[in-house]
């Protein structure tokens, strides 16, 4: 069902058992409409429950029951906690649907297809061509490095929490940039914005973690595009970017709390005015924070 933007399921399933080389499922399915079967006579049930925002730029969270040995989304592994939480994500270009496979102790494998609902993306068309040639050598011996380190913070684990809340606000502002929003030149697509800006019109301005976590990444000095670069782990893969700052009040491996003062606004690396840049991701697949907190009071 739906509340307040967010799916909440449950599903009772029984493991898919091999029959002749094939795969047949059997229980119950995540998909509101989806038959569900009646379990064959001895057949051990397991019950997973799931909620979140189950479209492209979402997230779904749930939990598995005990004696489940690993869980995937399409192939990618998910990591569960020792109470059997989990978090995943899907991506802002994520298909129509997507598939959870969970696989129990026994090695009996529970699989089911999720409906990701699509975006209305605002997309701008421009009667131009794009600017033709990439970036010159020299500025990719600057951008190497900041490429290389940004992929490093990102590979860390941590003990972090932060996947467990509901997301705030790191700061209240006009909303300059959203989202999945993207220039086509010609037909050929430009680079979707992979974050959300944030403006209070000046620099200086002090914005909070959106959650807990602990710091991955503070630039010491401004990367080339990016400016002064934080980065926040959440835990489970999960992990928020913070751009352009004109001050970083944390030093990497701090663990920070929801709430607390991280840094400052600013306009530092490749922008036009002062804004905070927040961008999510979830190992690979880049997430709308819109999603997470909900609209801006």
């Amino acid at each position: 069902m739906r509340r307040r933007g967010f799916t909440i399921a449950s599903l009772s399933t029984v493991a898919i058992a091999a029959m002749g080389g094939g795969l047949a499922l059997m229980g119950d399915s995540f998909g509101a409409g989806s038959p569900a079967h009646a379990a064959p006579q001895g057949a051990a049930a397991t019950h997973l429950t799931y909620s979140g925002e189950l479209t492209q730029g979402g997230w779904i969270r749930g939990t598995v029951p005990a004696g489940t040995k690993a869980l995937s989304l399409d192939g990618q592994p998910v990591p569960v906690a020792s109470d059997g939480a989990w978090f995943a994500a899907f991506d802002r270009d994520a298909g129509a649907t997507a598939m959870l496979s969970m696989t129990a102790v026994d090695g009996s494998v529970t699989r089911q297809q999720i409906a990701v609902a699509p975006r209305a993306w605002h997309i701008e068309n421009i009667n131009i061509p794009r600017k033709p040639g990439g970036p010159t050598e020299a500025f990719m011996e600057l951008r190497r490095p900041e490429l290389a380190r940004i992929q490093a913070a990102r590979a860390m684990q941590t003990s972090a929490q932060g996947w467990r809340e509901h997301f705030i606000w790191p700061v209240k502002g006009r909303i300059s940039g959203r989202f999945g929003s993207q220039r086509i030149y010609r037909g050929e697509p430009g680079s979707y914005h992979s974050g959300i800006d944030i403006t209070t019109g000046t620099s200086g301005t002090p914005f909070v973690a959106p959650a807990d976590g602990v710091v991955i990444l503070a630039a010491e000095k401004p990367f080339t595009l990016e400016g002064n670069l934080l980065m926040i782990d959440h835990g489970m893969g999960l992990n928020s970017a913070f751009l352009h700052c004109s001050q970083i009040l944390v030093k990497e491996g701090d663990h920070v709390k929801q709430g607390q003062v991280i840094g400052k606004i600013g306009m530092t690396g490749r922008a036009t005015g002062p804004h905070l840049h927040w961008s999510i991701k979830w190992e690979e697949a880049r997430l709308d924070p819109l999603l997470f907190t909900g609209p801006m009071n």
